[in-house]
């Protein structure tokens, strides 16, 4: 049976959140847009209405040190409440370590201009990709 429903990521920042889907058969990420952290709750709703969504992945920010960075005080109850929202839907966290540095070195690479590198819309919308597509590199050697 094919799976036929999409993975959503989520780079979680203060004011703006990347956002990434995968294709219906999981196969591939792709930056889906960035928004505006206070209206986040509401597009990912309107999303999984339109969308079929299996699990939400969440960027789960550590220090080099392993130890939660601060960031995790607005996450958590952002999870908290996307669970209560959504309970059918799976909410996981996967380590976001050195997907900034990444998503600069995917831009560095994709040849783009010093001023869209600069967009840090951009940059987050990069680093919720990657975010998905280490997980989705993680699953597929587990299987």
């Amino acid at each position: 049976m094919l799976n036929m429903s999409r993975i959503l990521a989520i780079d979680y920042g203060k004011k703006r959140t990347g956002v990434a889907v995968t294709d219906i058969l999981q196969i591939i990420a792709n930056g889906l847009t960035t928004v505006p952290t206070h209206q986040l709750m509401d597009f990912i709703l309107k999303y999984v209405e339109s969308e079929p969504v299996e699990r939400i992945i969440v960027g789960h920010p550590k220090q080099m040190n392993n130890q939660e960075s601060e960031n995790m005080r607005n996450i958590v109850p952002f999870i908290n409440q996307l669970k209560k929202k959504l309970p059918n839907i799976p909410v996981e966290l996967v380590d976001e370590r050195f997907t900034s540095v990444l998503a600069h070195q995917a831009m560095l690479d994709g040849g783009l201009k010093k001023k869209d590198r600069q967009n840090k819309a951009l940059v987050d919308e990069i680093s919720a990709t990657i975010i998905l597509q280490s997980y989705l590199e993680s699953k597929k050697y587990i299987k």
